[in-house]
């Protein structure tokens, strides 16, 4: 082979390599970062996430049943290695390492799937660049969310593709369709792509055709038809996570009949589109926002079309979940003027950024370098003129809805880390309070909560027969809460000792039974603390309030 023909090889190999070491380090910092400010968990999602993970792990009755419904278990099973560790399930690395590695991985193959259809390095350094510097998408890919890992199952199909059209090898198809599995099983936008990729296989395949599609339908199609057959085996239901209690749709509802207005843009499409750009747009900033979309549609005259099409599909999901699912998205500018779901509108961003590229791609050779310069610099303007996490929507939404849930975490944690003796048992309400366990230190093993049957059902519907539990920790109202004055009323010794009120968030609650403080003769109230005023219903809701997890 001639010294010629090599080192065009040699130098693409080598921007590869510097690719995949810078976004190494971006993802690193940002990481580290977050953690040392204390940002890991502030989304109660993020928490949540490591819990199911950890409760996969360690918990008193093991099986598929702690995968849970709702949630897709693919997150939770990548972060499950390290959640076993107890020191990086407190602190939230447990969830934030794996998520930041796939990040890198969307970045890379990002990069490798635009070189090949836009055939410029440069314009693939663009689009790459423009996702890893983006202070929203590396706050998202710093914490235990899902969005970083759907960047990934995303940019592996757009790569398989390519290459399949490319070459017609089954194995890419077959990539394709095992990126399109983890899809599945990561968030319900995977769902939603399957269709067009087979569509794209059986309109690229040529000879193969067939064999492909049906091979990537065995294959991706398994993890819908899996998560179908855990719903009707665990809840009777296939449809569980869509329709049960614990859904989007079933709290929607229940959130209507209580009196909430209608979520802005339910049934009404030109509403859903104008919320999810206005939150594209404070996540991406404007030049971002215009350049890729410009961008995107300057592509659509020339081959290939269908990238394009692609990246659209997870933004056009969204847009008909916010349509049809009960699926919101709050701003700041738009009422209610809140914050809640703007990382929704992070699915928009691996199109803007395909639209950046297309820039760089138009541009002739000898000034792509430049071009890339002045568009990085374009889409960095936003945050350069409003530095600080602040300007973040992303990071914004987190902090807003979280100030409640810390203060009460933070004051439950302490006091639980204090006096709980391992071996005495918790009466659990899975959700937030599953945090205080996290955060105190005692392994989720230690507690009764609702993903433990027969277990949990026996000790809040009998308590008299079957709880033996030293401690409840609940939030005022929900089933536990309910156990323990069922108990009561029943003749047991259990008192509330503590109660911590932060803003409209319904006040968490700590019970311990008598006899317990006793025997260690502590000096804590013997009686029950007057009742709690009843919540004044003001018709705001706080981000826990949304959560619909199981």
């Amino acid at each position: 082979m001639s010294q010629t023909s090599t080192t065009p090889s040699r130098s693409r190999w080598i921007t590869t390599l510097a690719v995949g070491l810078f976004l190494a380090l971006v993802a690193a910092g940002a990481t580290w970062w977050a953690h040392h400010q204390g940002y890991t968990q502030y989304y109660g999602d993020a928490q949540a996430h490591l819990n199911i993970a950890r409760r996969i792990v360690d918990t008193r009755t093991p099986g598929m049943l702690q995968v849970g419904t709702v949630w897709l278990p693919l997150p939770h099973v990548l972060m499950a290695p390290l959640v076993k560790n107890d020191e990086l399930w407190a602190n939230g690395l447990a969830g934030a390492i794996p998520v930041s590695i796939c990040f890198w991985t969307a970045g890379m193959l990002l990069f490798l799937a635009t070189r090949r259809v836009l055939g410029s390095s440069w314009a693939a350094l663009a689009t790459t660049c423009v996702l890893a510097m983006n202070p929203n998408v590396l706050y998202i890919q710093a914490a235990p969310m899902t969005e970083a890992i759907f960047f990934a199952v995303l940019a592996g199909i757009f790569y398989g593709c390519t290459r399949f059209a490319a070459t017609q090898h089954l194995g890419w198809a077959i990539w394709t369709a095992f990126f399109a599995l983890a899809g599945t099983l990561t968030r319900y936008d995977g769902w939603f792509l399957l269709p067009f990729v087979a569509a794209f296989l059986l309109w690229k395949g040529q000879n193969r055709r067939w064999v492909a599609t049906a091979l990537f339908c065995v294959i991706a199609g398994a993890g819908p038809l899996w998560w179908l057959a855990h719903n009707w085996w665990f809840w009777g239901d296939p449809l569980e996570f869509y329709r049960g209690a614990y859904s989007a749709k079933a709290i929607y509802a229940r959130q209507l009949a209580a009196g909430m207005a209608p979520y802005p843009g339910d049934h009404d499409y030109l509403e859903s589109a104008r919320y999810f750009l206005t939150a594209a747009q404070l996540s991406a900033g404007w030049p971002l926002l215009i350049a890729g979309l410009l961008g995107a549609l300057a592509l659509l005259p020339k081959a290939p079309r269908w990238p394009v099409a692609l990246l659209a599909l997870p933004a056009i999901f969204y847009v008909e979940s916010m349509h049809n699912a009960g699926t919101p998205i709050f701003v700041p500018s738009l009422w209610p003027h809140a914050y809640y779901n703007t990382r929704y509108s992070l699915a928009l961003f691996p199109l803007l950024c395909l639209g950046v590229g297309a820039w760089v791609y138009w541009t002739p050779p000898r000034f792509r370098p430049l071009s890339v310069g002045i568009l990085l610099l374009a889409c960095s303007v936003p945050w350069l003129l409003t530095p600080g996490p602040d300007s973040w929507v992303i990071w914004k939404e987190s902090d807003v809805n979280s100030r409640n849930r810390r203060v009460w975490l933070g004051e439950a944690a302490t006091y639980m880390k204090r006096l709980y003796q391992p071996g005495g048992g918790i009466l659990l309400s899975f959700g937030d309070p599953a945090g205080v366990l996290q955060l105190g230190g005692i392994p989720l093993r230690e507690a009764i909560h609702e993903d433990n049957h027969p277990m949990y059902r026996a000790a809040v519907n009998k308590p008299e027969f079957f709880l033996w539990a030293e401690w409840a920790i609940c939030q005022s109202g929900d089933q536990t809460c309910r156990g323990m004055q069922r108990a009561v009323a029943r003749g047991m010794l259990y008192d509330r000792v503590k109660v911590i009120r932060a803003g409209n968030s319904a006040p968490l609650e700590i019970w311990r039974r008598q006899s317990e403080f006793r025997e260690s003769n502590m000096t804590l109230p013997r009686k029950l603390l007057p009742p709690l005023p009843p919540m004044e219903d003001n018709g705001e809701e706080s981000d826990e309030d949304w959560d619909d997890e199981r």
